[in-house]
């Protein structure tokens, strides 16, 4: 049966373009903004910001998975394609430190227990130097 929308060298391509999303790891804080249509002719902006908890490495089927904390504490989790159109652009908010691979523990951590730890960076010694001489 053929396919009547892509075939795998279309998917390739696509996979193949450059992303201008900045590098975001396991546990880091991002921004999500992405196209939503409402009706037939409204089209907006809506942002989702959470932690990264998971991500895949697929190629074209690339994926990563955001999880935030709703209203009266409900979770909310979304997987999204890498490479969607859909998608307008990533903002890394905040970096983490992280020692696992996926982050999917979190899910049953509640309040104080479910935060991830903030990655900070400290200035080399010779940046500081070099402003001194």
């Amino acid at each position: 049966m053929k396919s009547k929308k892509l075939n795998k060298e279309t998917i390739q391509s696509i996979a193949t373009r450059d992303l201008s999303y900045p590098d975001f790891q396991i546990g880091d804080v991002v921004e999500i903004a992405q196209w939503v249509q409402e009706g037939d002719e409204n089209k907006r902006i809506q942002t989702f910001q959470g932690n990264v908890i998971a991500k895949s490495n697929n190629a074209a089927s690339s994926t990563f998975t955001v999880r935030k904390m709703a209203a009266d504490g409900v979770a909310v989790e979304r997987i999204f394609p890498l490479y969607s159109p859909i998608i307008d652009s990533i903002r890394l908010v905040s970096k983490a430190r992280v020692r696992r691979a996926k982050l999917y523990y979190i899910r049953h951590k509640v309040g104080e227990d479910a935060i991830i730890k903030e990655k900070v960076v400290r200035k080399t010694a010779k940046a500081s130097t070099s402003k001194a001489a």
